[in-house]
């Protein structure tokens, strides 16, 4: 007997670097135990080019990664969800939409790396340490389950 996999959607305002590199993370380390998506409250459309470099350094795939609206999960058609977190400041203090069948909610307090000015090299640390946190994070959801 099978069964299904745990839901989780995270949520950022942008949905550009921290969401897509959790949904990612998840999708990897919870090795079809967990089934990751993502979305932003105000989504820039794209994905961050330093977010997908970081993945793709990791050996992880970025094929269907897309900047998306948290209202394509709060519709009748949508995933279930399980869990919704938040991983970043604006995000945890907005109204978030009611997603079918109450899930549980969690905040992750995650830099904002997209946030960061400064040349390439600054840049890159800032990718480097949210996609750290966020994988540290991830392997402790992922070993719940």
């Amino acid at each position: 007997m099978t069964t299904a996999p745990v839901h989780v959607l995270f949520v950022c305002t942008g949905n550009s670097a921290r969401s897509i590199l959790a949904e990612a993370l998840l999708n990897h380390h919870g090795r079809g135990r967990f089934r990751a998506f993502s979305a932003g409250s105000h989504p820039r459309g794209t994905v961050h080019p330093l977010a997908l470099r970081l993945l793709e350094r990791a050996g992880l795939p970025t094929q269907g990664l897309r900047s998306k609206s948290w209202d394509e999960f709060a519709g009748a058609h949508a995933p279930r969800l399980d869990h919704v977190v938040t991983v970043c400041g604006n995000a945890a203090a907005e109204a978030c939409p009611v997603f079918p069948g109450h899930p549980t909610t969690a905040h992750w307090p995650i830099d904002d790396p997209a946030a960061v000015e400064g040349d390439e090299a600054e840049r890159l640390r800032a990718f480097e340490r949210a996609f750290a946190d966020i994988e540290s994070r991830v392997k402790a959801l992922s070993a719940t389950v």
